[in-house]
């Protein structure tokens, strides 16, 4: 079972490591931007537990908190198609 809360379904490695890659993106980003957490928190409306989550790469974040704060760092994802 994945880690983190309200999943109830199997994730596998290969997400969970996508997921987790995000996360650190974001935290590098924010890092590198100068801003801490309690910042981060209050340009994306969310509570500073949510940016810590999203940067621990947890599987229960909301996908537009991990997606607005990559977007507020300047962060973009590439989508791969099969």
């Amino acid at each position: 079972m994945a880690q983190g809360k309200r999943i109830s379904v199997d994730i596998d490695e290969t997400a969970l490591a996508t997921i987790a890659q995000l996360g650190a993106a974001a935290k590098e980003a924010r890092l590198a931007a100068g801003e801490g957490q309690a910042v981060a928190a209050a340009r994306l409306g969310v509570h500073v537990q949510t940016i810590a989550r999203i940067e621990r790469g947890e599987p229960g974040v909301a996908v537009g908190h991990v997606l607005g704060m990559l977007a507020l760092y300047g962060v973009s994802v590439k989508v791969g198609g099969g």
